[in-house]
Formats: C-alpha cells, structure tokens, sequence
C-alpha cells in the first residue's frame, strides 16, 4: 500500500492518512509519496511564496509521519502525466495492491485521478477539503444553490442534523522505528519567501488559540479593518491543506456550542467565512467548467473586455492615484498577501473603473498570493465583477475613497505602504491630489505621488454602460 499525499500536507484529520494506518498490520516502515512539480504548480499560477510554504511544510510533514512509521518520499517531477508514469511503474515494482489519496475538486487534477485508475493504478480516494462533503448540499430539485444565504442555511441543517466526521490526529499501530532525514538549514528557513509565516505545529499551538480565545470576539466589528490584525490569517494552511476545516469548526463548537444556531452573534461571523470557503468549493465540484476560466453567468461569457494594459500595469504596481488601491496592491506585491475586504476593493476597482477582464486580477492573484485557492480566487473575482455565482450586482461600484474613509478612517493601512503620503494631513489622505497640488508637494521625483488614473464619477458612469 502507498499513500499519496497532495493538497493535504497534515497528519491532523487527514482521512486517507487514518484510513491507510488502519491498514497497517505489522511494524514494516510504509511508504508515502509526495510530488514536487513546480513546472505544474506554476501552469497552475500559484505563487513563489506559496510553493515555499509548502516545501517548508514537506519537511514538519516528514517529521512526523517518521513517529508513525512512515517514510516520505519526495519526488521532483514536471508534469501530472509524470506522475501518473511514475504511479504505474512504483505499484509494478513493489507489487502496491492500493493507492491511498485525498481527492482533489480542480479539474486537472481530477482528469488526472481518471487517468490513473484507467491505467490500472488501484487508487483509493477520500475527501478532505470540506467540512460537509461535496454534493451533499442541494436544493429540493437536487441542483446546486446558486444563492449563498441559502445554500448556508442547508449547509447549518446538515451539519446539526448529521454532523461531521473528525478524525483528530493521526497515532501509530506500532511504536516507530523511521528516521526521517529531510531537513531544511536555519538560514534557509530564515531568508525563505514565506519565513513571516510559522508552520502549522506553531499556529495550531499558538495562534489559533488566541484567535479562538480574543480575537474572535470582535471578529465582526473588527474583520473589515487592515490596519489591524483582526482575521485568523489561516487562509494559507487552509489552502495547501496543512490545516483541516473540519478541525476549526469542532473547536469553534468546542468553545461555542451555540454556534450553528447563534447566527447573530461576532464569532458566527468567522463560521460564516468558511462557510463561503464551501460554498466555493462545492460550486466547483458542480461546476467544473469555472476552473477553464469562464463566467458562472454565461451571458457574460461573450463581454469583450477593453483591457487597456497601461490601466492594467499601473494597477499592479500599486500606481492608480487612489491611496487605499496602492497601498493594498503594495501590501500584496510586497508580503504575498492582502487583507480581505481590500481584495474587494481592489478587484472592483479593475473590473468596474478600468474595465478590465475579472481573469487578469484572478492570474495576477494567484501568481502573488500566499493562500492563492483556485475555488476561493475563482468566486471571489467572479463576485466583484458581477459575472459570478451570486455576485454583486453589475450596478454596484465600489467607491474608493469611501471605502478607504470607512475601513482606514485615519489612513493608518495607507501610511504603512505609502510612505509618501506621511506628511498629508488625516481629511486629505484618502484622495490628497488637490492637498498635494495646493501645498506644492508635487514635485517630479521618485518620492511624487502620482495622479489618479481614472476619475471615479466617469468610471463608475463607463461602468454602467459597458454592463448593460
């Protein structure tokens, strides 16, 4: 028997992991697999920082499934097909009876589960992404909810009426005699793109009992601010799966038995989150066609997009002449990652004032992010460009500035990515371009602050006339 690790990199609830100890009937070392296929990953658009996350976290994956007997082999190939060649030869050789994995929703990925079992690899699938499995909830016409709130209350329902299975963490049948090697130096560790972030043994320890304990309680009041930590910041782990979703909600419920009930209260705004992480996820499962980049609302799927790309670059360079733009779009460029309710603004912003497809900000997204998640960046973009699963109506168009004076009313997030604006007075620093002028601040050198490259009235009007 082999065990296949891919988006799954945990020892803690990992169904095929359990499934495949339970079947280990004496003290022989077993073996697991785990692909490095960067030249795939980058196809894919995920980010340097996130493939360096995963590779720190191969190494604590290592250790650990050393106490439970298990080697990890890590092999470097370029492609799914490789992988699949790679499969059939390994199950040859050492005469491997079964393959055990934990499913994957994106469509690549799944086309390649299909070539395996085709080519006779004996693979055994479980699922290890949700809380409440995919295609379990559905509407009395058994199809998909295509409206969030809905598709939550069904969602609250099955859990409360059949629960969820979690299977805590991984122990071993026998005491273990492996010695795994894999290793990363201290200075590697230190200087790697991802080295802000601890590894998933640190959060679990620390992290997550704070938020669970502080932060959660004002989650609601405070989840929309970037100039404070007011989220969990668990997005990464749960996107290369080195935490389980199942896991969060038993100790929410642990903390707060009321929680699938208590739909009013703060800490019910955090359940409400990974709510949406699958409804995304199951919406992917029913509508696979949105991992080929196209509209979930088909008559939008012909929508010849202007896309001029000076409007494009200077929006990626964090150059749009709106502060709270740049500074989240500094803020992405400069850490891998962009609090949530900027995300909103930003994406509405290239999709509504310069008109620009919604799948140049999903590439550029996924290409930068820390916790780029197909599912999760598919919906979201889809969301702010009104082409989505239950998205935002076309007519509605982030202001900018207002969204800067209600989520950063002092320009405390603004001033953290420009620092070329310290010096505007608080009123001016959502949209300073006439404070600057006035106070002869314009000056032509690299510190100048650059004019807005679209006028918020006229791109807002634009808006509503290329969508109707």
């Amino acid at each position: 028997m082999l065990l296949w690790f891919r988006n799954d990199i945990r020892t803690h609830d990992n169904p095929a992991l359990h499934y495949f100890i339970s079947q280990q009937r004496d003290n022989k070392i077993s073996k697991a697999v785990f692909f490095v296929s960067e030249k795939q990953w980058r196809l894919h658009d995920w980010s340097t920082i996130k493939i360096d996350l995963i590779k720190r976290h191969l190494t604590l994956l290592s250790d650990e499934l050393a106490l439970l007997n298990i080697e990890l082999l890590l092999v470097d190939l370029d492609s799914f097909d490789e992988q699949t060649d790679f499969l059939q030869r390994y199950c040859t050789e050492h005469n491997i009876t079964e393959v055990v994995a934990n499913s994957e929703v994106e469509y690549n990925e799944k086309i390649r589960d299909e070539k395996c079992i085709q080519l006779g690899i004996p693979l055994t699938l479980f699922e290890a992404d949700v809380i409440v499995p995919k295609g379990k909830v559905l509407t009395k016409t058994g199809e998909m909810y295509k409206v969030f709130t809905p598709f939550k209350r069904a969602w609250l329902s099955h859990v409360k009426d059949y629960g969820f299975e979690y299977l805590g963490k991984a122990t071993p049948n026998k005491p273990s005699t492996t010695k795994n090697t894999i290793s990363q130096s201290p200075v590697e560790e230190a200087t790697s793109p991802s080295a802000q972030w601890p590894l998933i043994n640190t959060i679990e320890r620390q992290v997550i009992p704070t938020f669970l304990n502080e932060k959660v309680h004002s989650y609601n009041s405070q989840r929309d601010i970037p100039s404070i930590k007011g989220t969990s910041g668990l997005s990464p782990y749960l996107a290369i799966g080195a935490v389980s979703p199942r896991y969060l909600l038993t100790l929410l419920i642990n903390q707060f038995p009321d929680i699938l009930t208590a739909t009013d209260t703060e800490h019910f705004t955090w359940l409400n989150e990974l709510i949406w992480r699958e409804f995304y996820r199951h919406l992917l499962f029913h509508q696979p066609r949105l991992c080929k980049h196209q509209c979930f609302n088909e008559k939008y799927q012909s929508v010849r997009w202007p896309n001029n790309p000076e409007l494009f670059k200077a929006w990626c360079l964090g150059k749009t002449g709106y502060p709270l733009v740049d500074a989240a779009m500094r803020q992405l460029n400069k850490t891998g990652w962009m609090h949530n309710r900027l995300r909103m603004v930003v994406a509405s912003f290239l999709t509504k004032h310069l008109l620009i497809d919604w799948r140049w900000g999903e590439k550029y997204f996924m290409e930068n992010l820390i916790d780029g998640d197909l599912a999760a960046n598919n919906g979201g973009w889809q969301w702010a460009a009104s082409t989505g699963c239950d998205a935002q109506p076309y007519f509605r168009v982030f202001n900018p500035i207002r969204q800067s004076e209600r989520f950063d009313p002092n320009g405390d997030f603004i001033r953290m990515y420009l620092p070329e604006l310290n010096k505007v007075p608080t009123k001016h620093i959502h949209f300073p371009h006439t404070y600057l002028a006035n106070n002869s601040l314009l000056i032509e050198d690299e510190n100048r602050y650059w004019p807005a490259i679209v006028e918020h009235k006229a791109a807002r009007l634009a808006a509503l006339d290329f969508y109707k």
